[in-house]
């Protein structure tokens, strides 16, 4: 099957499953009214969903290997859908967040991780490229689906979008990764893939995962309340919405400068330019407020920075381990940023209810420059060693 199919189908498969669940941002408001529960609780369901990915993520590994990707990605998308509907008839807290359980299980057989193993069994040498253009088709899930969102849920409220949302998955999703997709090789488990305590001790590892975790709790709890965050700056629903579509967008504009020039630069530099980026971005909202200048520098500086610094997440690494050891890396730094992820929503949904945008724009440049010093941290480790050892 030629690799431009494969490619389409799990970019379209990844980008609606990511746009069903990622459907807090614009109900919140409306789930928080009907369950009668503070918005910052509300929030909580997507920690839930990263947490149950976490726990369970390395059970999933264990299916891939006996079912293969493909199967298992499937049958996540089934249980998507189940859980999608489950939380459409949700009527109390506890029902709330077991929805949001099942939909993180199924995450953990889904989503982005997922495609990945299936792209690393498919396409071997060429997994790395593809890999790449995928995260650029999924950074778009959020610009796509939220004024999508937006939409049914002002035609036919939360309950039934929720509901379409989770028959999407089971009539689009599930069967199009089970036709349009391949039986891929299965590769065995490796020593490997496992984090080795000697790459876990330094102290550069320990500088990386906090730059990781730090950069995942601000982009990802920014992406979450944004819409919220929008609206108490003073901008409608419908501008709010807009704002946090545009961002997605120039998310995607930062992974393709990142692409354009990955071949002259290594994932360090685009850590550095993008770490430098995103505080600024953030303090000019901060400082700004809903003026459109402030909006267009957090666009433009926050959006490229962030979706630049997405892609240098995931390859750093190789600029300090050899690519022998980046599997066991990428897997301890695995937890800390799902982690981060996970209490960034319901964390900034409470500070932004009880003090307010300003304080959760400080907040946020802040962590973004705590960061950012990080990486020059790194930056003087890396020098350093290249001194050390030339080539």
């Amino acid at each position: 099957m030629p690799a431009l199919r494969v490619f389409a189908v799990l970019a379209v498969t990844q980008l609606v499953s990511w746009g069903a669940v990622g459907l807090l941002p614009v109900l919140a408001s409306g789930i928080a009214e009907a369950l009668e529960l503070p918005l910052a609780t509300v929030f909580f369901g997507a920690t839930a969903m990263f947490v149950a990915m976490g726990v369970t993520a390395s059970l999933a590994g264990r299916a891939f290997q006996r079912f293969g990707a493909r199967r298992v990605m499937a049958a996540g998308a089934v249980q998507t859908a189940a859980g999608l509907a489950l939380l459409a008839l949700a009527m109390t807290g506890p029902v709330y967040f077991a929805a949001w359980i099942v939909i993180g299980i199924a995450g953990a057989m889904l989503l982005t991780t997922a495609a990945y193993i299936y792209l690393s069994d498919h396409a071997g040498d060429r997994a790395r490229g593809m890999i790449g253009m995928l995260m650029l088709a999924t950074a778009l899930a959020g610009s796509l689906f939220w004024p999508v969102t937006a939409f049914l849920d002002h035609l036919l409220g939360w309950r039934a979008t929720t509901f379409a949302f989770a028959v999407l998955m089971l009539v689009l999703v599930a069967p199009l990764i089970l036709i349009g997709l391949p039986e891929a090789r299965r590769q065995r488990v490796s020593a490997e893939t496992f984090p080795r305590a000697d790459i876990r001790r330094t102290a550069t590892f320990r500088l990386i995962v906090t730059v990781v975790a730090l950069n995942s709790f601000v982009t990802f709890g920014f992406e979450a309340i944004g819409i919220e965050l929008f609206q108490a700056l003073g901008t409608g629903t419908a501008g709010a919405v807009a704002a946090a579509s545009l961002l997605g967008l120039f998310k995607v504009g930062g992974r393709l400068v990142d692409l354009a020039g990955g071949r002259r630069w290594d994932a360090m530099t685009t850590a550095l330019i993008a770490g430098a980026m995103m505080p600024l971005g953030l303090a000019s909202l901060w400082l700004g407020g809903a003026a459109w200048g402030a909006l267009a520098a957090l666009l433009i500086l926050f959006g490229i920075g962030s979706g630049a610094f997405a892609v240098a997440r995931a390859t750093m690494p190789l600029v300090f381990y050899r690519k022998d050891d980046y599997a066991a890396a990428m897997s301890a730094i695995a937890l800390p940023l799902n982690l981060a992820s996970a209490a960034a929503p319901p964390a900034l949904a409470a500070l932004l209810t009880r003090a307010g945008p300003a304080a959760v724009l400080a907040g946020l440049a802040g962590l973004a420059a705590a960061a950012f010093l990080l990486l020059l941290r790194l930056d003087g480790i890396r020098r350093r060693d290249a001194a050390e050892h030339p080539a």
